[in-house]
C-alpha cells in the first residue's frame, strides 16, 4: 500500500528591512519588496500595527516612532504574499 501526501508549502517572501535614525533622532523603519509578487505587510511599534500592500520590487515608505526612546528592537514586521491573505485586499 503507497499513501502519497501533498501539502503546499509557500516560502516567506524575500524582503529587506531597513533601520534608521532620522534627523530628530527618532527611529524610522522602511521594508523593501525583492519579489516580483505584491505583498501584505505590517509595521508594528508598541503595539500599534500599520498594514499596507507593498508592490513588487518597491520600498515602502519610512515608519517613524513617535519617541526618541524607541529603537530597531521596539519594531516588528510581517509580510507575505497577499494572494494567500484575501481578506488583506483592502490596503
Amino acid at each position: 500500500m503507497v499513501l502519497a501526501v501533498h501539502t503546499a508549502v509557500y516560502a516567506a517572501p524575500k524582503v529587506t528591512v531597513k533601520h534608521n535614525r532620522n534627523a530628530k533622532n527618532l527611529a524610522e523603519i522602511q521594508i523593501m519588496n525583492q519579489t516580483v509578487e505584491s505583498l501584505i505587510c505590517y509595521v508594528a511599534i508598541d503595539g500599534h500595527k500599520i498594514y499596507f500592500r507593498l508592490h513588487p520590487r518597491q520600498p515602502s515608505k519610512w515608519y517613524v516612532a513617535t519617541d526618541e526612546r524607541f529603537n530597531h528592537s521596539n519594531y516588528s514586521t510581517w509580510c507575505d504574499y497577499l494572494a494567500l491573505h484575501p481578506k488583506y485586499q483592502k490596503y
